[in-house]
C-alpha cells in the first residue's frame, strides 16, 4: 500500500490518497480534489502506473478534499464506490458545487478545481457492510455518519480507511474533529466510533494524515475534543453572536492548543489546511440550531 501525498496548496502532509495494487488493477481510497490531480498522476508516474490503470476508486465521503477529483478518474475507466446518499450529487454534482462558491467565493477555483458530473455507469453505490473484493483484497464499507451523513469507513485486513470520522492528526499534532456543515451529529459520530472501536484494527489510515497505530488513545483523544470544541461553541451560539465575530477567537484557541502542544507555524498552517477553523464554527453552529428545534 502506499500512502499519496496530494501536496495540497503546495503543503506537504494536508490530504492523502491511498493506492493499493490488486491484480484486477489499482484501487485508490480518495481522489482527494481536482486542485491535485496534477499532483496525483506525477505519484502515479513515480510508482510506473497512469491514471488509467486505477480501476476502483472508494470514497469515503464526497466532500471536496475527499472526492473532488473522482470524475476525472471515472473518465478514465474507473469505478466510484460511493455511499447511497453521495451517489446522486456525483452524478449531477451542480448543487454540490453551487452551495461551495458560495462558502470559498473566488477561492473556489484554486481550493478545489472543477467539478463534472459522473456517468451512472461509473458509479456504484454500496451498502453498509457490503464487501467488495479486488484480486484477492476485500474492502467492506461501514457506514459512519457524524461527520457527513453520507460517509463510509472502508475496512482492509485489520486496518481502516477513516476519511474524516477519526479526525485530523498531522505529524505529531494532537487530534482534531473536523466539523464542517451541515451534517454534523454528536450522537451519531460517536455511534461511528464505536464501530470503529468494535473492530479492534491495528492501524487507522486518516486523509488527513496517515498511519495511527494507538487506535484507542486516538479515538479517546478525538471524542475529548469533540465534546471541548462543541460545548466552546454552544454558549456562542446560544447567545446570537454571530459567526463571523466568533471563527477568530475559535481559530486561536484551537492555534494557541496546536502551539502548546509544540507545533510550528508550519505545522500549524497545514492543520488549517485540513480543518479550518470557520468551517467547524459554522456546522456547530448548525448542530446546536438543528438539536433546538427536535
Amino acid at each position: 500500500m502506499q500512502v499519496i501525498d496530494l501536496r495540497f496548496l503546495g503543503r506537504d502532509d494536508t490530504v492523502a490518497a491511498f493506492l493499493i495494487e490488486t491484480p484486477e488493477g489499482l484501487v485508490l481510497i480518495e481522489s482527494g480534489p481536482y486542485s491535485t490531480f496534477g499532483s496525483l498522476e506525477a505519484s502515479l508516474r513515480a510508482l510506473g502506473h497512469s491514471v488509467s490503470d486505477v480501476r476502483h476508486v472508494l470514497l469515503t465521503h464526497i466532500h471536496f478534499d475527499h472526492a473532488g477529483a473522482a470524475w476525472a478518474l471515472a473518465e478514465a475507466g474507473a469505478t466510484v464506490h460511493v455511499h447511497p446518499f453521495g451517489a446522486p450529487h456525483l452524478a449531477a454534482p451542480e448543487k454540490l458545487y453551487r452551495s461551495a462558491k458560495r462558502i470559498y467565493g473566488d477561492e473556489m477555483e484554486t481550493l478545489w478545481g472543477e467539478m463534472r458530473p459522473i456517468a451512472p455507469e461509473r458509479l456504484r453505490a454500496v451498502g453498509h457492510g457490503e464487501s467488495l473484493s479486488f484480486g484477492g483484497h476485500i474492502f467492506t464499507a461501514l457506514h459512519t455518519p457524524g461527520h457527513a451523513v453520507h460517509h463510509i469507513a472502508w475496512q482492509w485486513g485489520d486496518e481502516v480507511f477513516c476519511g474524516d470520522v477519526a479526525g485530523v492528526r498531522i505529524g505529531s499534532g494532537p487530534v482534531t474533529p473536523p466539523c464542517p456543515p451541515p451534517d454534523i451529529h454528536l450522537p451519531d459520530w460517536k455511534r461511528s466510533l464505536s464501530t470503529i472501536r468494535g473492530l479492534r484494527p491495528k492501524a487507522l489510515w486518516l486523509t488527513h494524515f496517515g498511519r495511527v497505530e494507538d487506535v484507542e488513545d486516538h479515538l479517546d483523544r478525538l471524542e475529548n475534543a469533540l465534546d471541548d470544541w462543541a460545548e466552546w461553541i454552544r454558549p456562542h451560539w446560544a447567545a446570537g453572536e454571530e459567526q463571523s465575530e466568533v471563527v477568530p477567537r475559535f481559530a486561536e484557541r484551537v492555534h494557541d492548543g496546536l502551539r502548546r502542544a509544540g507545533l510550528t507555524p508550519r505545522d500549524i498552517a497545514r492543520y488549517e489546511g485540513a480543518n479550518p477553523a470557520f468551517m467547524s464554527v459554522a456546522g456547530l453552529y448548525r448542530y446546536w440550531q438543528q438539536t433546538k428545534e427536535l
